[in-house]
């Protein structure tokens, strides 16, 4: 008897498909990369579009300064200083401008360093510290900032003739102080809460006192949020004119006092508009010189302060 063995079926021969003309999947990363390049594009002429906006008027007050006022009243405007001269500086460099120089400089560093020291001691103490009125002391600094500067000008005015302390340095130092302080303050806040406390007591725990471990550790990281701080409140003093204008008097001015002089039309004297335009750069150059350097340490500085507040 024969036992007769199944025949296996034969194996069924799977044939690979054809490579398709068209390969979608290695297309789409090459146009993905092109969209990228294209936006990148974009986005760089837009950038460079907004920074000659913003430093177009800039151009054109350092090219009007070195121009003549008839040059300039001119149908066509001129945007080359070609032929242009010095004189419009000559012109209003003078003894005033020094008595300005010196009132600005001299309000202005008072007025930034008392607000550095007592803003930064301020946003110590509502950041580490829970103290009784923390609340209320904050909400006292939010409310403050709403207050329009116009409204105090009387109370300003009369407290300071009280005080005699009108068309003095003094008098508007505290004045700029007063006014600055709050928002430094509330500035502060946020990079002395960005910077951990655990710092502090790791260093107190290898043997630092907590002065030293504050000078040591917290000041040299709150370099920046100071140098940032510092920015603003310098911008906010050099520039100010109102209070000045009400506390101070023609023979104490500041330097946006004594601008405004070279805009002020008599009967006797037209305006120069070239000697406006030299005026304000020289007016303009001080923060133009200090922004360029701490412009970096300010960068980083707003960055910092972004994170916790």
């Amino acid at each position: 008897m024969s036992v007769s063995t199944p025949t296996p079926a034969p194996a069924q021969v799977v044939s690979a498909p054809a490579p398709r003309a068209d390969r979608p999947a290695a297309v789409a990363p090459a146009r993905r990369s092109r969209r990228r390049s294209a936006a990148t594009w974009g986005w760089g002429v837009l950038a460079i579009v907004i920074a000659l906006i913003w430093v177009f008027p800039v151009y054109w007050m350092i090219n009007s300064s070195m121009l003549s006022s008839a040059t300039l009243e001119s149908f066509t405007p001129t945007f080359l200083p070609f032929g242009g001269s010095f004189a419009n500086f000559t012109a209003v460099i003078d003894g005033s401008f020094f008595g300005a120089l010196g009132i600005s400089v001299s309000v202005t560093l008072i007025a930034v360093f008392c607000c550095l020291l007592f803003a930064f001691l301020a946003s110590v103490a509502i950041s580490r510290f829970r103290f009784r009125g923390r609340t209320t002391f904050v909400l006292a600094i939010l409310i403050i900032q709403m207050l329009p500067a116009e409204g105090l000008f009387i109370a300003q005015y009369k407290m300071m003739s009280e005080l005699g302390l009108l068309s003095n340095v003094l008098g508007l130092s505290l004045l700029y102080i007063a006014a600055v302080v709050p928002f430094t303050v509330w500035m502060l806040r946020g990079f002395v809460a960005g910077v951990p406390a655990e710092l502090e007591e790791a260093a107190m725990v290898d043997g630092l006192s907590r002065t030293q471990a504050f000078m040591r550790i917290t000041l040299p990281l709150l370099a920046p949020g100071l140098v940032a701080s510092g920015v603003f409140a310098f911008l906010q003093c050099w520039n100010e004119f109102t209070v000045a204008l009400v506390i101070m008097n023609a023979e104490s001015e500041t330097l946006p006092l004594w601008l405004r002089g070279f805009v002020q039309q008599s009967a006797s004297r037209a305006i120069d508009w070239g000697e406006v335009m030299a005026a304000s750069t020289i007016v303009a150059i001080p923060v133009i010189v200090f922004f360029v350097i701490v412009q970096g340490r300010m960068t980083s500085g707003l960055v910092a302060g972004a994170v916790k507040g």
